[in-house]
């Protein structure tokens, strides 16, 4: 019997044949990897040669809830999209909030998996047990905001959630995202490249059940005992409600940790123009939650008047909106400090565009930085990107994030991902990321422990997968100085343990600044029915991420690909608070291979596999 928490059923669909089949959920795979991240990259490890083209039908794509989800758990809002990301070909992890997740639960499946290539554009169409292949031949093309709209029309379910993609899946822009309510990504290393590539523009869910637990009793005191710890944390009761992620910036700014102009500056002189201040200051509407959360981060805005004339009107008037959500600090960090542009409107026209063509910013607004710095150094003119495409400018910014999700113009070359852009133009130097996805917002150089995380993280590099900031500036748990290196090995390997078994419960990672897995680990309890500890939950975290380590590797991912640009390891960090600082990456990777019971070339042993029961 499949435990609580778990509705107990994985529905396959193959869009090749058009048949849709229902399968069990291995109870013991289901208890041993803990939740959706875990037992959805088993099935992928499975079922799929790690060789396989990321973009062909071979390759598949598992959406993926936790016992948590759907549950009255704070935040139990998380789903995961698992599949071979075509920007890094590693195996990707992408992690989504909003309502979708617990809809599937509600509908009665705990896993989706999509394989094969439907011959036409389809949508999916779940209704609890009613399920079934639509065409969606007249949404090709659409926008995310567009096509939500017309699936609800077309459904006649007002109440149904969708997740899609935009063109930019459709064109498979190797940054693509899938979006849910409009606003809600499972952002990045390419997951709607995948979906685009098997001719599925969206799922549509309505689920009318509930989610069994184990012992309600228990799930209510434990989930009692959650809320009155976050509401007693200072990030998750006052910080994250106020300003959002957006109140980073001004601190990582300070700091000097803030990456600037694709990492030539580590903080930047406009910083407070994009920042969660001046976001509630001049743009902010209102607070927006996900399902059952309790902090409310997410930000409703509206560009100004002026900024609506300048982006808006005289770019893409189809695009137009009263209100708009974010920006988020990460695409804030990209689409502004990172293209050295300090316009509040061009970042939040920017992240719109990106919401609604279906991209990663983070990846966009670090390719369109790379892109700047070769047209400053000469490399690429006029003649190849149509226009000056110069730091600072908000005008260069916005018309590419439109060219790149449509793949018209320089924005076919952009779409690649800075990684390939660079080698295109013979200067590798410019791509700033790891395994081929672009840095997120902390640099390296001035945060030790982030570049380790970097480096190691299974699906590139990914500040969501070790997030030490919590520790190195945050002050949240143990205090670990930024730009020391001593037990960032053991702190890197315990963060991307617990962010792990996060993402495997159906919880957001964002509890963490108030809660941790000694909270966590009776809410599973409870709605399992296992009895699971903090041990228990971080040896689950240990094993989901060897086993991701371990596919990659046969992909051809190996320990010369744990590494960072020369720019972090060799160039100082030219001015500010951490001057003179670079990564040290070199002196930690060797301790964090022995931390994690790898060999020195950075291979999971045969020992560390056998007692976590993957061999």
């Amino acid at each position: 019997m499949t435990p609580g928490g778990w509705t107990g059923t994985l529905l396959r669909v193959d869009l090749t044949a058009g048949r849709v089949t229902r399968e069990p959920v291995d109870a013991r795979d289901a208890a041993r990897f803990a939740g959706g991240r875990g037992i959805a990259a088993k099935i992928l490890s499975d079922e799929v040669d790690p060789r396989v083209d990321a973009l062909g039908p071979a390759n598949k794509l598992i959406f993926a809830t936790g016992p948590l989800t759907g549950t009255n758990a704070s935040c139990g809002a998380r789903y995961m999209v698992v599949t071979k990301g075509p920007l890094t070909g590693c195996m990707t992890t992408s992690n989504s909030g909003g309502l979708w997740g617990p809809e599937l639960k509600f509908a009665g499946y705990d896993l989706l998996v999509i394989e094969g290539r439907a011959p036409r554009p389809v949508y999916l169409w779940i209704c609890d047990e009613r399920v079934e292949l639509r065409p969606a031949d007249d949404l090709w093309g659409l926008g995310v905001f567009e096509t939500e709209d017309r699936i609800r029309e077309q459904t006649g379910v007002l109440e149904s959630r969708v997740a899609c993609i935009g063109p930019a899946g459709e064109q498979q822009v190797l940054f693509a995202a899938i979006l849910n309510e409009k606003f809600r990504a499972a952002g990045r290393s390419g997951v709607g490249a995948v979906m685009g590539s098997k001719n599925l523009k969206a799922i549509a869910v309505r689920g009318t059940g509930g989610v069994r637990v184990a012992r309600p009793a228990q799930l209510m005191a434990a989930q009692w005992a959650q809320k009155r710890k976050l509401a007693e944390a200072p990030l998750t009761s006052e910080g994250l409600p106020a300003y959002g992620t957006l109140a980073l910036m001004n601190v990582i700014s300070e700091h000097g940790a803030l990456p600037t102009r694709n990492c030539q500056q580590a903080q930047f002189e406009g910083a407070e123009e994009i920042s969660g201040e001046r976001l509630v200051e001049t743009r902010l509407q209102t607070n927006k939650a996900c399902f059952a959360c309790t902090i409310a981060c997410g930000r409703v805005s509206r560009i100004s008047d002026e900024g609506q004339g300048r982006y808006t009107l005289h770019t893409s008037p189809r695009n137009w909106r009263e209100s708009t959500e974010g920006p988020e600090y990460e695409n804030a960090w990209s689409l502004g400090a990172d293209c050295g542009i300090d316009d509040l409107d061009a970042v939040l026209k920017a992240n719109t565009i990106c919401n609604d063509l279906g991209m990663d910013p983070i990846s966009l607004g670090a390719t369109v930085a790379a892109a700047m710095e070769l047209y400053e150094k000469g490399v690429i003119d006029d003649s190849e990107t149509g226009m000056p495409l110069r730091f600072g400018s908000g005008e260069a910014l916005v018309a590419m994030t439109e060219l790149t999700g449509r793949r018209q113009g320089f924005g076919d070359a952009l779409a690649e991902g800075s990684k390939r852009l660079g080698d295109r133009y013979g200067r590798p130097e410019v791509f700033m990321g790891v395994k081929g996805q672009e840095f997120p917002a902390y640099d390296p150089r001035a945060v030790q422990g982030m570049g380790l995380g970097y480096a190691t993280s299974n699906r590139g590099a990914c500040h969501l997968r070790a997030y030490t900031i919590s520790s190195e500036m945050l002050g949240v748990g143990e205090a670990a100085g930024p730009d020391s290196i001593e037990g960032k090995a053991e702190l890197t390997r315990a963060f991307q343990d617990t962010s792990t078994a996060v993402d495997a419960s159906g919880l957001c990672l964002f509890l963490t600044f108030g809660i941790g897995l000694e909270e966590i680990a009776p809410l599973m309890s409870a709605a399992t029915g296992i009895d699971y500890g903090v041990d228990d939950l971080l040896e689950a975290g240990e094993r989901i991420w060897n086993l991701e380590r371990v596919w990659n590797m046969a992909a051809g991912i190996t320990a010369a690909d744990d590494t960072l640009p020369r720019r972090m390891l060799a160039d100082p960090i030219p001015e500010g608070p951490t001057k003179g600082q670079v990564s040290r990456l070199p002196e930690m990777l060797p301790d964090y291979y022995r931390a994690r019971g790898w060999s020195a070339d950075g291979r999971p042993l045969e020992d560390t596999l056998r007692r976590l029961g993957l061999v």
